[in-house]
């Protein structure tokens, strides 16, 4: 690219001896996306979680389609170096020889937040590394303008309709360019990000509180009403501990003391964290204004938070609310904890019973994503004009308004690439191959495979959608362009493939920390 690399010594040095020249500047970057289980965890449970309703909520990474850039033609450049490749990893038998294309199992989409607080999305593939658990796509769908990692990103690879088939593969570690990162140069628009193992959400359970408190993964309370009869029965058996209250119509009931001659009930009362941190700890005794439980932290949205905020800065509820920054002071996570104490109250006129079920949700471990989808080889400093098939997600109109794709099946085109190089002032862009194709925004990110072996649904990774161009001014795209996978990619993606991740969750479905 337009600087020279800077060769690393050999292993072993110590970081002032692989310290850079004055002159010079490093040819990659690394930044955490979420590295801790708990926190990958969290970020894949907020797509999956309500049966995906955030993935589906979700829209492509949008391209201002009326102010489509126009790639000019450069001379042609020569690669920096010899030729290379990895092989594919493949996941599957080769399937018997169609004349239809078969899509890559490696290919999926990337989830993650703007800035803003948007649900985007963008193409992607799983590629083979040493560790099969890296997915490579463009660099402006894991960075924001070249800057700031986006937050809760991770990869689904086949997915369809709100569907994950192979698990959510949770970021850990994104590299890219150090010139994309510092100067949102698009010459560097790719990156390689090290994911956590899958997982997928399995089963619910209900379980006694105490093992409800104990347990690390997703769990809720299910409030269940019920009929008098149950609820006598019930607190016969259970006594003052067990899981069992009632609610009256009145809003302000009467609290008595354990003592009181009438009918009452032992009830939960919401309070602040102040009082409840305040109360005694429960004991088998009086059990009047003692502490009962603690709900959450549970994770919430950011536009939850930003209207329970809102709420408690005008005294409408109790809980107390938190935000998780990143090192950059970015907000990265928002919670919400409510706090409740044990008040025994008077009955009124009418009284509503209820049951409370501890519920703990299961979650299975889908291993490491090359071993689930396979991994797409890499190759870099390939000649020009080289067939090769380029797949995504398209989801944007045309310029023109017209709306051929969905952004829900992935889509394809095939063809040589251009022998010359292109630039693209906008995006400080001089040197990117292109390839002619009508695929939109929502693409982006999803590989250019070189010698893609249908049967076997494997070829080598030699470029990703960057930019969409229209050429003859008909206001419909008819160019898409990658950057050129030379030298200093393959020093990124060197990089990348020695990162290693962790498993999410237990035998049991508990969260590893």
């Amino acid at each position: 690219m337009k600087r020279l690399l800077v060769p690393l010594a050999a292993a072993g040095l110590s970081a002032a001896a692989l310290a850079f020249p004055a002159t010079a500047e490093p040819t990659w970057v690394q930044d955490p996306l979420a590295p801790k289980p708990a926190d990958a965890y969290s970020n894949a449970f907020f797509w999956l979680d309500g049966n995906g309703a955030a993935l589906k909520k979700a829209t492509q990474y949008h391209w201002d389609a009326k102010d489509v850039p126009k790639l000019m033609t450069t001379q042609a450049k020569s690669f920096d170096g010899k030729p290379g490749m990895t092989a594919p990893i493949t996941s599957a038998k080769p399937a018997a020889k169609v004349k239809n294309v078969n899509l890559p199992r490696s290919l999926g989409k990337v989830f993650f937040l703007d800035r803003k607080g948007n649900y985007r999305w963008c193409s992607a593939t799983s590629i083979q590394s040493r560790h099969r658990n890296l997915v490579a796509t463009a660099g402006h769908c894991v960075y924001e303008d070249g800057k700031d990692v986006y937050r809760k990103w991770v990869f689904v690879p086949g997915y369809y309709q709100g569907k994950a088939p192979y698990g959510v593969y949770a970021g850990a570690y994104a590299f890219t360019t150090y010139d994309l990162d510092v100067y949102d140069d698009y010459d560097g628009d790719y990156a390689f990000v090290a994911v956590h193992n899958g997982f997928t959400l399995t089963e619910e359970k209900e379980v006694t509180k105490k093992d409800w408190d104990a347990w690390k993964g997703d769990k809720w309370v299910k409030n269940e009403e019920i009929k008098k009869e149950e609820f006598v029965a019930g607190f016969e058996k259970h006594g003052a501990a067990g899981p069992y209250w009632s609610k009256t119509t009145d809003l302000t009931p009467d609290k008595v003391g354990h003592d009181y001659p009438g009918e009452k009930t032992l009830t939960r009362v919401e309070v602040t964290e102040a009082a409840y941190k305040q109360a005694p700890a429960s004991t088998a005794a009086n059990q009047n204004g003692e502490r009962y439980e603690q709900v959450g932290p549970e994770p919430i949205t950011e536009s939850e938070y930003r209207k329970l905020a809102a709420e408690k800065a005008e005294g409408k509820i109790l809980a107390t609310l938190t935000v998780d920054k990143d090192a950059k002071g970015n907000e990265i996570g928002w919670w919400s904890t409510r706090f409740f104490i044990k008040q025994w109250v008077k009955l009124g006129k009418e009284t509503r019973y209820y049951r409370s079920r501890y519920i703990i949700g299961l979650a299975k471990d889908t291993g490491k994503l090359g071993d689930a989808v396979g991994g797409q080889g890499f190759a870099w400093n390939q000649p020009k004009g080289q067939p090769v098939y380029a797949f995504g997600y398209p989801g944007d109109p045309h310029p023109d308004g017209d709306k051929p794709f969905t952004g829900v099946t992935p889509k394809f085109c095939y063809g040589k690439t251009g022998t010359k190089t292109y630039q693209v002032n906008t995006f400080r862009v001089e040197e990117h191959q292109v390839l002619k194709c009508s695929m939109t925004g929502g693409a982006d990110g999803g590989p250019w495979l070189l010698k893609y072996d249908n049967a076997k649904r494997a070829g080598y990774v030699n470029g990703v959608t960057s930019l969409f161009a229209d050429q003859d001014g008909n206001n419909r795209i008819d160019l898409i362009s990658s950057a050129y996978f030379d030298s200093e990619t393959a020093d990124v993606y060197n990089k990348a493939t020695l990162a290693e991740t962790k498993s999410l969750v237990g035998p049991n479905g508990e969260i590893l920390y």
